[in-house]
């Protein structure tokens, strides 16, 4: 404080400015008053002993910061994600999927900054940018309000459509590096309107949008077409002891109105392993008039025991390809060693924050959480006049939660491709690793 006092005799007047402007911004972010004197108090002491704020001003902003309730609540955070992985493919089965398929390489998978937060209570916005691959896209960025009479909630902006349990749950908390195979039926995020809600008490969820097929800056015009109208509900019929014991259904649906003249559909897929751009399976590009997909869900927690498992499936109207029908679906299993247990969320119908039971640490005793999974899936995208191939993955996993923002994953996955066009029938094995951090 007398270093602080030191510097009200010569205060500027754009120090005046630049002090008060902090004063005003942390007065109306402050919550209940502290026993002791803030930095905030602080300066509004040093504004007023040099006459930069009159003493109605100065009684304004102290009782802002004492005991006023703030109308705004702001939050920034980030995630981060550094991955290595290494592919091992036969030089024949590199050569027919064109090459960049077997090697070793590192990327920063994922590295995010966000402010989120809300006015009044009642109006809410997120605006979240990805700058991993070099890019600085979206990542989220929308506005949106509570308690609206009978919608519940209403989000406008680019953000995820309401599809698919793995794809709901954040990449923060997914069990594995990578989501499952059949996610590339799921649309992501586009820009739109959605309502959403919770009912009876929490244990089910609701939410239908409409949505412009948009690019990663959220932007998207067309005639009148390429605009996806998307719906997801889900249950928890049994949730006990916070969550140790929760059981989750959920359908997802999605009808994508398109231009067969003008639009064309290609499913393409990763082996699980974001690392390489080669697309195992790949229908290579058609037109196409709409898609129908669906998604069915189930997970069940035991303590530190969980399943989950999703089905999905895309019926295609496309002339050019006889009306096509693709598929895929994936289960695994995962089990906390150390006795904690997966995060369900039946207000959402997703999955959250892992919490160790002790946090890792060098100066005292905790293992922080260990968590092994195994997971099986599959993408069919064959189909009449397709042949994208169908692709097997086993995926095998650990993760170690050194404490809740933080976590190692090391993942190997057996990749196996059949019956594709103009690629023999072959297999890749993949050891992959992830440092994250998020805060």
């Amino acid at each position: 404080m007398k270093r602080l006092n030191r510097l009200a005799g010569p205060l500027s007047r754009a120090g005046a400015i630049l002090l008060t402007s902090f004063a005003c911004v942390f007065a109306f972010a402050a919550g209940p008053a502290a026993a002791e004197k803030s930095t905030t108090e602080e300066i509004l002491d040093i504004l007023k002993q040099g006459d930069h704020i009159s003493d109605s001003r100065y009684e304004e902003l102290t009782q802002r910061v004492k005991g006023g309730k703030s109308r705004y609540d702001v939050k920034f955070g980030g995630r981060i994600m550094a991955d290595w992985a290494s592919i091992s493919a036969d030089d024949s089965f590199d050569d027919d999927l064109g090459g960049g398929l077997d090697g070793d390489g590192v990327e920063f998978r994922r590295a995010r900054l966000f402010a989120s937060g809300s006015f009044e209570n009642n109006v809410f916005f997120k605006a979240q940018y990805d700058f991993a691959g070099g890019d600085a896209d979206f990542k989220d960025m929308y506005i949106g309000m509570k308690k609206v009479p009978a919608l519940g909630n209403i989000k406008i902006g680019h953000f995820k459509e309401p599809f698919s349990l793995e794809e709901q749950t954040s990449s923060k908390y997914i069990t594995f590096m990578e989501r499952g195979l059949p996610n590339v039926f799921s649309p992501s995020r586009n820009t739109g309107i959605m309502a959403y809600d919770a009912a009876l008490g929490k244990r089910m969820s609701w939410a239908i949008g409409a949505f412009y097929d948009a690019d990663g800056f959220g932007d998207g015009f067309n005639d009148y077409t390429d605009i996806n109208l998307t719906a997801r509900v889900t249950g928890a019929p049994v949730y006990a002891d916070n969550g140790r014991k929760a059981v989750h259904l959920g359908l997802s649906y999605t009808r994508q109105f398109r231009d067969e003249d003008e639009t064309t559909l290609r499913y393409r897929q990763r082996p699980e392993a974001h690392i390489t751009g080669v697309r195992l399976a790949n229908t290579g590009s058609f037109n196409v008039d709409d898609a129908d997909i669906m998604s069915l869900e189930a997970a069940m927690v035991m303590g530190p025991f969980s399943v989950q498992a999703e089905y999905m499936q895309s019926f295609v109207g496309s002339d050019a390809a006889n009306d096509p029908s693709f598929s895929g679906y994936y289960v695994y299993g995962s089990y906390f060693l150390t006795g904690e247990s997966r995060n369900y969320k039946p207000g959402s119908g997703s999955f959250g924050r892992v919490k160790p039971n002790r946090n890792f640490s060098f100066q005292k005793p905790g293992a922080g959480a260990w968590e092994v999974g195994v997971r099986y899936s599959n993408l069919d995208l064959n189909d009449e006049a397709i042949e994208g191939g169908e692709l097997s993955n086993l995926t095998l996993g650990v993760n170690w939660h050194l404490n809740p923002n933080v976590r190692m994953m090391l993942n190997y996955v057996y990749a196996d491709l059949e019956d594709r066009e103009d690629v023999a029938d072959d297999n890749a094995n993949i050891v992959q690793a992830r440092f994250q951090v998020d805060f």
